[in-house]
């Protein structure tokens, strides 16, 4: 069936709260509205207010119930409404979700998703275009995923809820109404990689939003660029990765989030240790700007773009 990304969402959490009946959605105008982005729309009418619950504007309450909730054996997915109200609840998550499993020796699992849409791109306003994924993938007891395309929303969804180890679920806004098909079975598992485009030129490494705007650029390219979609963020899955530059002996990482310090920085490093002797350039990084996400007027020029990708690729050397 061909869904958009939020509609493979909602698909997906229905299937999940359909076959656990300990699956508890909460979150701020996820039941009667269906959520800003209408990703949970219509599931507290079929599914009641006592598994669909409207709570107030209290992200750290929100994640802290959620906690007690995993503590009495149910599945709580936290919706925090945009990437930037995410920071309230970000000492709950650090302090209590991601260490509890480990603090008890695995007497007490943590099956807690916390749904954050995330990245830029959709003309939004301060402290809604954020991309915070790595302060939570340099958080060890965390699990971090990113889907990019409805078929992994509608399946890495329901891997996560059914996962007993807390996983912070990022979903990438501006692509909740690109579409395509969903197939009957996953495919993969939650924590791994996938080669989305063949190729011998270079290696282009993304996940998430910047997922699309590699293909275009490969779509673009002179070079053949193989484009790998990472899926989860944390842990990674660099096999694939590996591979494939050891074919290319060139690689482009693309990320939203900043420069110094982000997820494009320990890519870059891995790889240049795995694969050292068959690098032909250095990795480049094609990223968000050191700075605070900028007024939505000039986001596009912020953002990583095709031009942008295809310049990193020329920089990897002849052809």
């Amino acid at each position: 069936m061909e869904l958009s990304i939020g509609k493979a969402l909602n698909a997906g959490l229905r299937a999940a709260m359909e076959n656990d009946p300990k699956v508890l959605l909460l979150g701020e105008d996820i039941g009667r509205l269906g959520g800003v982005f209408r990703v949970t729309d219509g599931l507290q009418k079929d599914f009641g207010d006592q598994r669909v619950m409207d709570t107030p504007l209290a992200e750290s309450a929100i994640v802290g119930a959620s906690v007690g909730l995993a503590y009495r054996g149910f599945r709580p997915v936290v919706e925090i409404q945009f990437d930037g109200f995410v920071y309230p609840a970000y000492d709950q998550i650090v302090s209590q979700v991601a260490r509890l499993r480990f603090r008890s020796e695995g007497a007490v699992a943590m099956p807690i998703v916390i749904r954050i849409p995330y990245g830029g791109g959709i003309g939004a306003v301060e402290h809604h275009s954020e991309s915070p994924e790595a302060q939570f993938v340099m958080t060890p007891g965390l699990t971090v995923v990113s889907p990019s395309n409805p078929h992994d929303a509608f399946w890495m969804i329901q891997q996560a809820i059914a996962s007993d180890d807390p996983v912070v679920f990022l979903e990438p806004k501006q692509r909740y109404w690109d579409t395509g098909e969903v197939g009957d079975e996953p495919g993969l598992g939650l924590h791994e990689s996938r080669v989305v485009r063949d190729g011998d030129g270079v290696t282009v490494v993304g996940y998430g939003p910047v997922v699309k705007t590699c293909l275009a650029a490969a779509d673009e390219s002179d070079v053949p660029l193989e484009v790998i979609d990472l899926r989860s963020l944390s842990p990674l899955d660099l096999g694939p990765v590996f591979e494939s530059v050891r074919r290319t002996g060139r690689a482009v990482v693309v990320h939203e989030a900043a420069r110094t310090l982000g997820l494009g920085a320990e890519l870059a490093t891995r790889i240049t240790q795995e694969c050292f002797y068959s690098l032909e350039a250095p990795v480049q990084r094609v990223t968000g700007y050191d700075l605070p996400y900028p007024p939505c007027r000039v986001e596009h020029d912020h953002l990583p773009s095709v031009e942008r990708i295809l310049d990193a690729v020329a920089v990897t050397g002849e052809f």
